[in-house]
């Protein structure tokens, strides 16, 4: 008798061999998928299901997958979310048409073409002294809205007792949200020039989320199998910035995040970070994580995942690694089933693996390659 979905899962957390590789798909915006290749399986499954957006937000254009689609799809974790505050989705319900799109921080999204839509709000794009950092409104992470739906989602996916339970609580991580207040290049900047603002700035964004996470936490209560965090650290083929520069100002506030959850939770913390951070991993073992994501194997070292798996193997659990910009989205359905094959041969060796697509299945992703990848998981994911 096969094992369920939760079961599987705990296994491969506990770097046990299950019955099967498991897989993550459709449950947070880092192990997603967008609304066109969505449709598409729904239509090839025959699957008729409301069309909703993860956190009810259009302009990210992440689908929140119906349960038959995520039956079909063969996925062993379900996610529960956070919310954004009630005004956030009151004023982008109502704003005009085109406008930007405002999260709770004050940052946001502008569409660049009619339906696509970037990050270009930044509202600490100027700032480089503590006083800016002081005097910005920011946030209100005690907002009960944001988790009051938690403790009985979480309870009843306990209960259920059928698939992992992953929490993905939309935070961005303090690195991400910086970017966010600030813009990317400006950041970057501001970390050599005024190293004491932008630890400041990590300092009070790091804050706000570990608020935001606590309550989150003490709503999820002991339901949690994986808690969610990330910081993109990396580009297609290296750092953004020295392991120096993250060992001296950066890791301390991941370090700290990952001690505050663990306090609070038995939950595995699976670490979402994009790009070649090949030369990170010992940190990120150092630390605490315990699931790395998305083993971009287009990057960098990060494509050598026999090294991945022998080097690291046996500390951290390795999730995703079907490429996203080449497989997935221009090969065949022949290809796709190939390439899982080809990854689970050397990552799944021994347990210590979930099949993912590299981040979220974007748009450009046929839905016969969705389907193949996780029907060769059933195929070829089998010890």
């Amino acid at each position: 008798m096969g094992m369920t979905s939760r079961e599987r899962v705990k296994a491969v957390l506990d770097h046990k061999i299950p019955d099967r590789v498991p897989i993550i798909v459709g449950v947070s915006n880092a192990t997603g998928i967008k609304m066109e290749p969505y449709r598409g399986v729904k239509k090839l499954a025959g699957i008729s299901a409301p069309e909703e957006y993860l956190y009810d937000w259009p302009e990210l254009g992440t689908a929140k997958v119906d349960e038959e689609t995520m039956r079909r799809l063969h996925s062993d974790v379900r996610g529960v979310l956070d919310r954004f505050p009630a005004a956030i989705y009151e004023h982008n319900r109502n704003r005009p048409p085109h406008a930007p799109c405002i999260d709770s921080w004050g940052s946001g999204q502008k569409e660049i073409e009619e339906g696509v839509w970037y990050p270009g709000i930044h509202p600490l794009a100027e700032a480089t002294t503590i006083d800016a950092i002081e005097n910005y409104p920011w946030p209100d992470m005690d907002d009960p809205y944001r988790v009051a739906h938690v403790k009985e989602l979480a309870r009843h996916l306990a209960e259920e007792n059928q698939y992992a339970i992953m929490g993905t609580p939309w935070l961005l991580f303090p690195f991400e949200r910086a970017f966010a207040m600030q813009g990317m290049d400006t950041f970057l900047l501001n970390m050599a020039l005024y190293p004491d603002f932008a630890t400041a700035l990590l300092r009070k964004i790091t804050d706000l989320c570990k608020t935001l996470m606590g309550h989150f936490l003490d709503e999820a209560g002991d339901n949690l199998d994986i808690i969610k965090i990330g910081d993109d650290l990396g580009t297609q083929e290296k750092l953004m910035i020295s392991p120096r520069m993250y060992r001296k100002i950066l890791k301390p506030f991941h370090a700290e995040f990952i001690e505050f959850i663990k306090a609070r939770t038995k939950a595995k913390v699976f670490f979402h970070t994009d790009g070649d951070v090949f030369d990170l991993i010992e940190d990120f073992i150092e630390m605490g994580v315990d699931i790395l994501n998305p083993i971009q194997t287009s990057a960098g070292k990060m494509a050598n995942l026999k090294e991945l798996k022998e080097r690291y193997g046996q500390d951290i659990v390795f999730c995703g690694a079907i490429d996203t910009q080449r497989v997935l989205p221009y090969g065949t359905p022949d290809e796709v089933k190939a390439e899982v094959k080809r990854v689970i041969s050397i990552l799944g060796e021994g347990g210590g693996y979930m099949v993912a697509s590299v981040h979220t299945i974007m748009h450009e992703v046929p839905p016969e390659n969705v389907l193949a990848m996780v029907d060769a998981v059933e195929e070829f994911g089998r010890y």
